[in-house]
């Protein structure tokens, strides 16, 4: 299978990201359902990230659930304190995957389909091995002309 190249200014060519595994950034940080929002928008605040991944269990790693800034937002906005809030009562459960091997296109799609901004990223086993956000995804099919060094951009 022939890798798609992209020339640039200097005629070298530059890879064209073309799967998950291209694209994601570790997944910096996962907390568990029964920490409190507040940890979480600790952790987020602290890693420049806009999402975690749920985890039950931290050598095994498999994704139970996904908490985003929004989530964080909307139980503020409905009055809620977030050092009593448990993560499990906000979290999406049961979140959308995608495997390393999917190409960007899919990723796209599942995101359009399902109007989110974040893809946890597993292995064959499931295990957790990155996130993706929508400026990833934008950024890898836009290329390396659209600004980002490496056709890459945003925060999981």
């Amino acid at each position: 299978m022939t890798e798609p190249v992209r020339q640039g200014a200097t005629s070298a060519p530059m890879r064209i990201p073309a799967t998950a595994e291209d694209v994601m950034r570790p997944a910096l940080t996962a907390v568990e359902p029964n920490d409190h929002l507040a940890a979480a928008a600790y952790l987020m605040r602290h890693a420049g990230a806009t999402s975690l991944v749920v985890i039950t269990d931290e050598e095994v790693r498999k994704p139970v659930g996904l908490i985003t800034e929004s989530d964080i937002v909307k139980a503020v906005a409905d009055g809620k304190n977030p050092n009593d809030v448990r993560i499990l009562a906000q979290m999406t459960g049961d979140p959308i995957v995608i495997k390393t091997t999917a190409s960007i296109r899919e990723a796209a799609e599942i995101m359009v389909a399902g109007h989110f901004r974040h893809l946890p990223v597993v292995g064959d086993d499931g295990s957790l091995k990155g996130m993706v956000d929508i400026l990833d995804i934008c950024g890898a099919l836009l290329g390396p002309s659209a600004g980002h060094p490496e056709g890459m951009g945003g925060q999981a």
